[in-house]
């Protein structure tokens, strides 16, 4: 309880400016929040497009050395999965915005990272 009193001040200080700016409204900072998703998901699938081929590259340049080769497989899987785990996500995300917000009917998403539903 000791920090939360000493990180709160702290905090609030930093989330005024969201809150105040512009007066904005539930809308408003909704459609900030899905500016920067659209920004950021391209991204991370960017990012985990890289670490898989990197593993790829990594297991073919790796020979018959084994150990460089399970690292690989792990960088391949650990891709896979990531990219697995965001797709997954934001299709589930944008079902739940078509299924539950008024005027939400999204459908099935165009391509990554759009979030106009929401």
């Amino acid at each position: 309880m000791n920090k939360l009193t000493k990180v709160l001040p702290y905090a609030v200080a930093l989330a005024t400016p969201f809150f105040a700016f512009g007066q904005g409204t539930v809308f408003t900072i909704r459609e900030r929040i899905q500016s920067l998703l659209n920004q950021i998901i391209p991204i991370l699938l960017i990012i985990g497009t890289i670490v898989f081929l990197w593993g790829v590259i990594t297991f073919l340049l790796a020979g018959a050395n084994e150990e460089k080769r399970a690292e690989a497989r792990s960088l391949m899987i650990y891709g896979l999965i990531g990219l697995f785990v965001m797709v997954a996500v934001w299709g589930i995300v944008n079902v739940l915005v078509g299924f539950f917000l008024p005027g939400g009917n999204t459908g099935i998403p165009t391509s990554p990272g759009d979030l106009r539903g929401i």
